[in-house]
């Protein structure tokens, strides 16, 4: 049985959760480069498209591309970590937007770096983090021709060896079959759910359309919190409810 101590030092104070929104690069297909329409089709050839998308490429690039670090952008990253103020768990959490996805990307890595600073070998967290965020950012990141954070810096690495926290890989307990939400996790272990008034899949055109970075922003760090939440259940500590304290 793990204790509370060993929980506090290993688990929380050098743990970062991180999750992140992307959309397509553009929101609108005709204005994309045409070396870039030409691989958007090739890649789509191998989805499982809807009717509508597999009929028209400039609505299946609306509704998928942002999924893909070739065809997308970064556009929101949310952190949060776990620590103790005034003798009860919270979790702090903060939120970075921005258009310029160069200047989102040095600001998460100005952060990372000092989180770094202050923890000897950080653990990174989130929900399909290993399979989607990490690679994302660090595509991105490279993309914009931007060093790797020492955290980030994976190449090489046996999956074993990549100590990151995922808490879908948690959930699932080796069985790799199929993916299951954070959202679903919570509602079953009776967590508050990360959804309210938009959805991943909502994210683009919440950007594209309205713009609405803020709103954006609020959906991603509801997320963070669910996460913290599943997260710390999936290690044991059920009597462990941390407030929210945003930044």
């Amino acid at each position: 049985m793990i204790t509370q101590k060993i929980n506090d030092s290993i688990y929380f104070h050098k743990t970062l959760i991180i999750d992140i929104e992307t959309v397509p690069l553009s929101g609108d297909w005709h204005e994309l480069p045409e070396a870039l329409q030409k691989h958007w089709l090739h890649k789509s050839g191998f989805l499982s498209l809807n009717e509508a998308e597999k009929t028209d490429p400039a609505y299946a690039f609306r509704n998928r591309a942002g999924i893909y670090a070739e065809f997308g952008k970064i556009v929101c990253i949310g952190m949060g970590f776990i620590t103790k103020q005034d003798e009860k768990h919270v979790i702090r959490l903060k939120s970075i937007c921005n258009d310029n996805e160069q200047a989102l990307l040095q600001e998460f890595c100005d952060t990372l770096h000092s989180f770094e600073r202050q923890h000897k070998d950080v653990l990174l967290c989130g929900h399909n983090i290993k399979e989607f965020d990490i690679p994302y950012i660090c595509r991105r990141l490279l993309i914009n021709n931007m060093p790797l954070p020492r955290t980030l810096d994976l190449a090489g690495l046996k999956p074993w060896q990549v100590v990151h926290q995922d808490t879908l890989e948690l959930w699932r307990f080796g069985d790799h079959k199929h993916y299951t939400s954070l959202d679903l996790i919570a509602l079953v272990l009776g967590l508050p759910s990360s959804k309210s008034d938009i959805d991943g899949s909502m994210v683009g055109e919440v950007y594209w359309q309205n713009g609405d970075l803020e709103r954006i922003a609020a959906y991603c760090l509801k997320d963070i919190y669910t996460t913290a939440l599943v997260y710390l259940r999936l290690k044991g500590c059920k009597d462990i409810y941390p407030e929210a304290v945003y930044a």
